[in-house]
């Protein structure tokens, strides 16, 4: 397989992943909203759920096929010790996504809707960064 192939499933996989990083938090928004003014949230639980369970497998096929293209192009340029830096942070991210998905398995989700409107720029800020050292390259 060439390793413009790989390139190609990278960039799927991380675009899947990223989907559903983006979209998990608003899960947690509407949760937690829709629990305050007593609605029923079962049906958000479940969203919740599956949708991490989504976004993890994606983020192991973007991890494994980055590996593959770091093995086949090298470990070279300072850009990708960056990068991969902010690709930490963002698993990290992914992490604490599941720690609030426990907490909201458990009921005791205790942020507010606002809080959570904030949390879901987070990876925002940490994929400009990721998308800035592959594209430019500066060091």
């Amino acid at each position: 397989m060439t390793f413009l192939w790989i390139k190609l499933l990278h960039i799927l996989g991380m675009t899947s992943w990223m989907a559903g990083i983006f979209y998990l938090p608003r899960i947690f928004v509407h949760y937690v909203e829709g629990r305050e003014a007593g609605q029923d949230v079962a049906r958000l639980e479940i969203m919740a759920r599956k949708l991490f369970g989504f976004m993890t497998i994606m983020a192991v096929f973007t991890l494994g096929f980055g590996l593959w293209l770091w093995f086949g192009y090298g470990f070279r340029g300072g850009w990708l010790h960056a990068k991969l830096l902010f690709v930490g942070f963002l698993i990290g991210y992914h992490f604490w996504c599941l720690a609030y998905l426990k907490k909201l398995q458990r009921g005791v989700l205790d942020r507010s809707g606002r809080y959570f409107r904030l949390f879901n720029e987070l990876p925002l800020l940490i994929f400009i960064p990721i998308l800035y050292f592959v594209l430019m390259k500066p060091f």
